[in-house]
């Protein structure tokens, strides 16, 4: 068996060898500042680190959080002192540690992963929409169908001779009637697309065609545009049946051809 011990070095060997690499800098080479925290404006006084309560969260980032604020106070007036610029220039050019393409990457792969969360977000509203559709269309059957039994009821109640009111035909007529005003109000506000409307505009508005050129009563009852002479065919150049001026009777194929073989 092996046996591995652990060698530490001595405390002149550790000064040795921090003698060794340490070099004798500037402070605007080293820029190194050890302070305490900041005093706190509540309490004025400077929070000690026994106060401090290393589990609580809080307290401990508020520690960290003062001393960095007291060593930026020291060391400002120091660098403004030797004229060392704190501020970067608004013409400065920082490259970034990730490429234009890298870059480009990532804000498409956002962008999808934005556009997932909203469609599956219109997908959830279009869901809940149909849901409630379903309910709304259910309790309106639902309702339709109590109408209708409590109707039933009351008819065969009026049958056996059980009640004398008719109050139920009332409400149907009613019903009937507010559903047919809602249909119609419905018709007059959509009015006629615009197929129609140029059909209506080239062709006319439709209408009775059949039967528009019968008489009527006051048609009938009308005869001032009445002409004997016309309506028995005595006008000049007419005549009857065998009348001057009456057409003549045109002769049948036999008699034509023998007419023509006459000429001959």
């Amino acid at each position: 068996y092996f046996s591995i011990r652990a060698v530490l070095p001595s405390q002149d060997g550790l000064k040795q060898c921090l003698a060794e690499f340490r070099q004798q800098l500037t402070w605007v080479e080293r820029l190194d500042v050890t302070l305490g925290p900041v005093t706190d404006p509540v309490s004025q006084s400077a929070s000690t680190s026994d106060a401090v309560d290393p589990e609580n969260d809080f307290q401990r980032e508020m520690s960290f959080y003062r001393q960095a604020q007291a060593a930026v106070l020291e060391a400002l007036p120091r660098l403004r002192k030797l004229q060392v610029p704190t501020r970067r220039p608004d013409d400065y050019f920082a490259e970034m540690a990730k490429s234009d393409q890298q870059m480009q990457k990532i804000r498409q792969k956002l962008k999808s992963k934005q556009e997932a969360m909203e469609r599956s977000e219109k997908a959830k509203q279009l869901r809940a929409m149909r849901k409630y559709g379903k309910k709304v269309q259910v309790e309106v059957l639902q309702r339709r169908q109590k109408e209708k039994k409590n109707m039933l009821n009351a008819v065969k109640k009026y049958q056996k001779g059980l009640s004398d009111k008719l109050d139920f035909l009332d409400e149907e007529q009613t019903s009937s009637q507010g559903n047919k005003k809602g249909s119609a109000s419905q018709r007059t506000k959509k009015g006629p697309n615009a197929k129609r409307r140029y059909k209506n505009q080239k062709f006319g508005f439709g209408g009775k065609k059949k039967g528009s050129k019968w008489n009527t009563k006051e048609s009938f009852n009308d005869v001032s545009s009445f002409q004997s002479k016309v309506a028995h065919n005595k006008g000049p150049g007419k005549g009857g049946r065998g009348g001057k001026g009456g057409k003549k009777k045109r002769p049948g194929k036999r008699a034509r051809q023998k007419m023509k073989n006459r000429a001959r």
